[in-house]
């Protein structure tokens, strides 16, 4: 088959033996694999990522000296079962897959490991128990979008937010988009985006952005005030002793007054939710500098090197700092589903297709951020062309 492999930073398209399914897994004909913002920082920090992925246990991932098919954002059809598999999915039926494969208990992440060659390629093995047929009508393009967008499901979900909070989002590139499209699908009523871009600022808006921000001319936190938040350390000292004075009026003790509207949740501070979507140096420091007392802020930007921040100012301010990664086949599954329901709207984030041939030029192109958001690699199609959407 053909595919696209990366060594030492460079892509290029070669011709490798037709991989074989597994015991519990099937062979997949690649229609769809997205390029993913984690595929290009692999290219050139790989190393950086698999010393770091080695602490967590996992040392198998991608090095930069090995020859890896990357890739995996994948929709296809099925085309061929590995023996003891359960056959619940005939031939040609179209998937998608949790990139994931397991050898025993060896578990690998497809496309992000040599050891799992990835959807930049004409055929790609997946693991039956993570793969999930697609609905009926879902188009190609918007079905290869579930992983990424799964990533967001999960990000909104790990941040317990209302729709009464209000969200801001850093950086609008495909996860922060991503993050933008669920918010908006479970109903939050102010979502602010922030982005230097100003197609990516075009794109937060037309996935669900209320308000859209260049940080370059404004505020982002500026645009969210007003919902009751508290900017500073004064302002929640005069706002405890304003209740004691209110309370003491009352025929009861101000403790167990105090005690009743915690019960009740009127004492709940009201705060923002961040999502750090970014993931360049001082970015995490910069939100708790600028975040008003109490706000969550939700991690899921990828800094790649080292990074530092001031613990006191989160301490002092009583920020709740997350970091999230990935998602459930659970969220998954209902990620998929959600796109298949119209609930979600996330079509806007495909800018481009490309083939095989042209992926080392649409890396490139996904460089600038004004010219592409998500762009899409179908093998079938021929020659160099990144096709604009």
């Amino acid at each position: 088959m053909r595919a696209v492999t990366v060594q030492h930073g460079r892509l290029a398209v070669a011709d490798l033996p037709a991989p074989r399914p597994g015991a519990g897994q099937l062979l997949v004909q690649v229609e769809r694999c997205g390029i993913c913002g984690s595929d290009l920082h692999a290219r050139k920090h790989a190393d950086d990522l698999a010393d770091v992925l080695e602490l967590c246990g996992y040392p198998r991932y991608m090095r930069s000296d090995q020859s890896v098919v990357m890739g995996h954002e994948i929709y296809g059809v099925v085309a061929d079962h590995g023996p003891w598999s359960t056959r619940r999915f005939a031939v040609g039926t179209p998937v998608v897959t949790v990139p994931l494969v397991r050898r025993g208990r060896t578990v690998d992440g497809i496309g992000l490991s040599a050891d799992a060659p990835g959807g930049y390629a004409e055929q790609v093995v997946v693991q039956e128990a993570l793969t999930i047929p697609v609905p009926g009508g879902l188009a190609p393009d918007l079905a290869a979008l579930t992983e990424p967008m799964a990533v967001g499901w999960h990000a909104v979900a790990s941040a317990e937010i209302t729709r009464k909070d209000v969200a801001i989002v850093m950086g609008c590139g495909p996860v922060g988009l991503a993050v933008i499209a669920v918010l908006r699908a479970r109903g939050v009523e102010t979502i602010v985006a922030s982005d230097f871009s100003a197609g990516r600022r075009a794109l937060a808006a037309r996935v669900g952005a209320h308000v859209v921000v260049d940080p370059a001319v404004a505020s982002p936190w500026e645009a969210a005030a007003g919902h009751g938040e508290m900017a500073t350390m004064p302002d929640s000292y005069n706002a405890g002793i304003d209740l004691i004075e209110s309370l003491e009026k009352l025929p009861i003790p101000w403790w167990t007054a105090w005690r009743g509207l915690d019960r009740v949740g009127v004492t709940d501070a009201k705060r923002p939710v961040v999502f750090e979507c970014v993931g360049v140096p001082g970015m995490i420091d910069g939100i708790l500098a600028s975040a008003p007392l109490h706000t969550r802020v939700v991690v899921v930007g990828v800094c790649m090197g080292a990074d530092a921040i001031r613990p006191s100012l989160a301490i002092n301010k009583e920020l709740d700092l997350r970091f999230v990664v990935g998602y459930t086949p659970l969220e998954f599954r209902d990620t998929l589903h959600a796109l298949a329901d119209g609930k979600l709207d996330a079509a806007a984030l495909v800018t481009g297709r490309v083939g095989l041939a042209g992926v080392d030029g649409a890396f490139t192109a996904l460089a600038d951020p004004e010219a592409h958001a998500k762009v899409l690699i179908d093998p079938s199609i021929a020659g160099v062309d990144l096709i604009a959407v």
